[in-house]
């Protein structure tokens, strides 16, 4: 009689398969320390990209232009987002094709790091316009190529049954990025060019510790699939799944930029908070603790049942819930309820829904870059939302308006999941 084989041991990558193993489907599970390293690196490109958004460039662009800082702030951000919708998929391409003895992802996350630091570094010497649009363009290019390698990790080296565990603790980065960072911009660094480099000199730290400890699987030269501009299609014929899965993921995100724009300028000008930057932060406190609540156990819960879609449409519709407390009682009292339905919904969907879409990529020889082009509906929707904000504030319903377009977007963006046939 044989003694039974003992479980496997987690070893942070893919077992054993025929084929080279850097394009191996992973089958043993990560172990946490590859996690927290790996939420490190979430950290601070988030970061990065977030307390920019939130209180620098509005900041920046309400002193250099005051009279016109909804339209400036509608361009820098949007020619930034569409910088990023080329660069995310080509960083991704490439870094899939990348050879050599340190991998094919850790060299795009420890370079786009440090050179996205550079970037907001340079950006706290701009006074014009036109030179904050430059930095931000930059920032957005190397953040994107770190963000491309970072988001590929996932299907490189986590079983498809501890996706949406992981999915969830790498979601929380998303709004911590954004608390650390205003917290640090508002209330430890005063000054918006103290701000940026404080930020930046956080980033390169935290940026370093993923890429120098972790092992990422060199890709042989032989191995390398071919790139060109085709590579770039997805048909939504042949993969309509996927199609399915950017459809749902560009309206969920169209509705979040469109909420969140303005939205220092709506507790300016709408609720009349006395200190719009320290209320600004404390929403943002209020949906990170409501995120962080709900989005590990909602992944979780979708990897032990294995059924993703029920909770993607859920977590819609409680993001809808919020959008139309905006619109409708914009009061201190009901925007802080807001703020925590809208980090619940967001939680659920950040994780369940970043599990499913790496379940329906279509080549595993294109990773990062299949998922780069998932990452166009994070960023589209970012050079859309002020080309509908702007009008919409100025001149076509105000912030109500703005803010049940929102909801409508959103809840469209969680019911369509349900036309993804290959996930339960």
């Amino acid at each position: 009689m044989t003694a039974a084989a003992p479980p496997p041991v987690p070893v942070d990558g893919p077992s054993a398969v025929d084929g080279p193993r850097a394009l191996a489907e992973p089958a043993v599970p990560v172990r946490p320390r590859w996690v927290a390293l790996l939420v490190v690196a979430n950290l601070a490109v988030w970061m990065g990209f977030f307390t920019p958004i939130q209180v620098l460039l509005p900041q920046q662009i309400e002193l250099i232009d005051p009279a016109r800082k909804e339209t400036m702030l509608g361009w820098v951000t949007g020619l930034g987002a569409l910088a990023a919708v080329i660069a995310n998929p080509l960083a991704g391409a490439l870094s899939d094709r990348t050879t050599g003895r340190f991998g094919r992802r850790h060299p795009w996350t420890f370079g786009g790091g440090l050179l996205g630091a550079a970037a907001l570094a340079l950006l706290a010497t701009q006074h014009t316009i036109a030179g904050v649009a430059v930095g931000w363009i930059a920032a957005q290019v190397c953040f994107n190529a770190m963000l491309a390698s970072l988001t590929a990790a996932v299907p490189d080296r986590v079983p498809v049954g501890q996706r949406g565990a992981v999915s969830g603790w790498i979601g929380i980065p998303q709004v911590l990025g954004v608390v650390l960072g205003t917290a640090l911009v508002t209330v430890l660094v005063h000054g918006n060019a103290a701000g940026y480099l404080a930020v930046a000199v956080v980033v390169a730290v935290l940026t370093v510790p993923f890429p120098l400890s972790t092992v990422d699987d060199p890709l042989d030269a032989t191995d390398r699939p071919p790139l060109g501009l085709r590579r770039f299609w997805v048909s939504p014929r042949e993969h309509p799944d996927f199609a399915w899965a950017f459809g749902t993921r560009f309206l969920v995100q169209l509705g979040n930029a469109l909420g969140t724009l303005y939205l220092l300028y709506f507790l300016t000008d709408r609720v009349h908070y006395p200190q719009p930057e320290n209320g600004l932060l404390i929403l943002i406190l209020i949906y990170t603790a409501a995120l962080i609540a709900t989005t590990v156990l909602a992944g979780r819960h979708s990897d032990r049942t294995g059924r993703r879609k029920p909770l993607v449409i859920a977590s819609g519709l409680v993001m809808t819930v919020a959008a139309v407390l905006l619109a409708v009682a914009p009061v201190w009292p009901a925007v802080m309820l807001a703020a925590a339905v809208l980090g619940a919904g967001y939680g659920i969907y950040l994780a369940v829904d970043a599990a499913l879409i790496t379940q329906v990529l279509p080549a595993v020889g294109d990773r990062a870059k299949d998922l780069g082009v998932v990452n166009i509906a994070n960023s589209a929707p970012q050079v859309m939302a002020p080309a509908l904000a702007a009008p919409i504030v100025h001149s076509l319903g105000g912030y109500p308006a703005l803010y049940l377009l929102t909801a409508a977007v959103t809840v469209l963006g969680g019911v369509f999941v349900y036309r993804i046939r290959s996930i339960a």
